[in-house]
């Protein structure tokens, strides 16, 4: 009767505590790209890298923009995960604050200073896809596992 008893107290302990975890809001949830990003908002952002964000689900590189008028602006820019990055020949060395680079992307929705990358240009002209893939964005034939039509 006590190993019975015993195994219903950690049963309920475990059932508990998975409930728990259960219940933890999750904030950085992936997201579908048009939960985020309007695909009607192409843009264009050239600056220096001032911070990039090595984390999952989406790596974010934060970049100082010069707007038309002459102010300053920081723009955070979504990419694929990390290791997507990695793989594609990005990395915080070739991400160091100061690097200037230009990235074709898509805005936010809310319109706010934050857009998802398709392209990353650096100044010597090379161009590595950053864009995350397979999440609703735009078939803009940038993805390189795109099937093309």
């Amino acid at each position: 009767m006590k190993s019975l008893s015993k195994t219903m107290r950690t049963c309920s302990r475990i059932g508990m505590l998975t409930l728990l975890i259960a219940l933890i809001p999750t904030s950085s949830a992936h997201h579908a790209f048009g939960a985020e990003f309007d695909p009607n908002l192409p843009l264009v952002l050239t600056g220096p890298v001032v911070k990039v964000e090595w984390v999952n689900p989406h790596a974010w590189i934060h970049l100082e923009v010069t707007t038309e008028n002459g102010s300053k602006e920081i723009w955070m820019v979504e990419g694929g995960t990390p290791n997507t990055l990695l793989r594609r020949g990005l990395s915080k060395k070739s991400l160091l604050p100061g690097t200037v680079i230009v990235v074709d992307g898509y805005q936010s929705k809310d319109r706010s200073n934050r857009a998802n990358g398709r392209d990353i240009t650096f100044t010597d002209g090379s161009k590595i896809f950053m864009g995350s893939s397979g999440t609703g964005a735009p078939r803009d034939g940038r993805d390189p596992r795109e099937r093309q039509r």
